[in-house]
């Protein structure tokens, strides 16, 4: 009986029990785009190519040009590209998102995000209402707005349409005419002008004072901005003590400017395909991310959380989940270098009896069907790649070889004109050349054009030696 009690014990012991909260899962070793939205680390990736796929959340000091920041950038990190992701007046400061080799092929779609920003006003005459005037006035300069560039701005003085998302008053102060505002705006409003407007909408004339960028598309003033001194210190580090713990922080990996997309995850076999261009078929699809809507945009990821390419989705998650074949995505740009991933296309069922029929002889080197081809595959095989005229051709071509017709005399043989000659070399030469891809045509433009300029150099050298043995003479 003890022994029963005993062991009645440990089973109760180990039993499961029922727990108030939920059993969650520990994400913080999971690379970034896998991970939930507050827990990100940047990837482990050596520090040469950390470097390379970096972005750096720069706070721009006043007085030089964004474009001069960033010179500065590349010429301290000694790398070969680096862009910004919108341009800061010269006395403006703030969130200047840096993009370093790599990234740089982001820079056009962080440009378009919104920005916020904290600005000073200074009106030219007391306001009667004060700060509730001033509150109502700025409430009424929100939405769609129309604005003309400032005269000290660089681009064509034109009408233009931008959105005003958000603004809220920080301090007023009607003693000394300044007001502090925040505003939440899309890409290219001006706040100058909107200072300007709000001028005239009080009636007393205004203009802004100071400008700060607090936050530019997925970047902000929380999210590990650095100054200028933090990455001449941090590469000084790097090169002195090769401690690159301090290079780590200042520089973030591009999958932080992509947190706000819906996901896709792609197969391993599938990520070089991307890569080349090609668009991410269900079959290359791993995973996805819920509520994707048709013609959003979406990142196409890899296992490891690396980002392969920004894409538009064709089919929605529904889509995704009841289909079995299909475009899942077409690729808007593309971010990962070229065979980083092994090359895994050609490599299926239909790829490989292809492969076979035309080592057989039984398909041409085209991969069209020819006399020989078997009549299944003839009836079942639709080659969706295939240009739109050589398929014609192709299938108008009849299927055996048209006898050649018998002459009865010798003369009649002999007797083709000159413009016959001229017609039927023509035609050779097409179907020669008929149904090649793109790629075999440049190959071969390319050999003939090599061909000539040997043709002509070995023409020239000649006549230089013509030339000298004259002189000697």
């Amino acid at each position: 009986m003890a022994m029963e009690v005993v062991k009645h014990g440990e089973e109760e012991e180990f039993a499961i029990k029922p727990q108030a909260s939920l059993p969650q899962l520990d994400t913080s070793s999971w690379p970034l785009l896998l991970k939930n939205y507050d827990k990100r680390n940047p990837l482990k990736r050596d520090i040469k190519s950390y470097i390379s796929s970096g972005v750096i959340n720069l706070d721009k000091p006043s007085n030089p040009s964004s474009h001069e920041v960033v010179a500065w950038v590349k010429r301290m990190l000694r790398v070969e590209k680096t862009g910004h992701s919108g341009t800061l007046d010269p006395k403006v400061t703030g969130c200047l998102i840096v993009c370093i080799d790599r990234a740089t092929r982001l820079v056009k779609s962080q440009q378009s995000a919104g920005k916020e920003y904290v600005a000073v006003i200074r009106l030219h005459d007391k306001l009667p209402g004060g700060q509730v005037q001033f509150a109502r006035a700025l409430e009424t300069l929100t939405g769609a707005l129309f604005q003309r560039p400032p005269l000290i701005s660089a681009v064509k003085r034109q009408l233009r349409i931008r959105t005003i998302h958000e603004s809220k008053l920080i301090e007023f102060d009607n003693d000394r005419h300044l007001g502090v505002f925040w505003v939440s705006c899309e890409a290219g409003t001006y706040i100058r002008t909107l200072c300007v407007h709000l001028g005239l909408l009080l009636g007393v004339g205004g203009h802004m004072q100071e400008l700060r960028r607090v936050r530019s598309g997925a970047m902000d003033e929380t999210k590990g901005m650095v100054t200028l001194h933090d990455v001449l210190d941090a590469q000084w580090t790097m090169d002195n003590t090769r401690d690159e713990s301090y290079l780590r922080k200042v520089i973030s990996p591009l999958e932080t400017l992509l947190t706000g997309y819906k996901r896709i995850v792609v197969k391993d076999s599938a990520v070089n395909a991307v890569c080349y261009g090609a668009k991410l078929m269900l079959p290359g699809l791993l995973r996805y991310e819920s509520e994707i809507e048709v013609h959003d945009e979406v990142v196409l990821m890899t296992t490891k959380g690396e980002a392969i390419a920004l894409g538009i989705a064709q089919m929605s998650t529904v889509e995704m989940s009841t289909c079995d074949h299909g475009v899942v995505a077409k690729v808007k740009r593309c971010i990962m270098e070229r065979d980083l991933y092994p090359r895994r296309w050609g490599l299926g069922p239909l790829a490989s009896e292809k492969k076979k029929l035309k080592a057989d002889g039984k398909l041409d080197k085209y991969g069209r069907p020819n006399e020989a081809t078997p009549a299944k595959w003839v009836s079942e095989y639709k080659d969706f790649g295939a240009v739109e005229g050589a398929t014609a051709a192709a299938a108008s071509a009849p299927a055996t070889p048209l006898k050649a017709v018998e002459t009865t005399t010798v003369t009649t043989s002999v007797a083709v004109t000159p413009a016959n000659n001229e017609d039927d070399g023509e035609s050779k030469k097409r179907k020669k050349h008929e149904g090649e891809t793109p790629d075999e045509k440049a190959e071969r433009k390319r050999r003939k054009a090599e061909k000539k300029a040997a043709k002509a150099a070995k023409k020239a050298s000649k006549s230089g030696g013509g030339e000298e043995d004259d002189d000697s003479e």
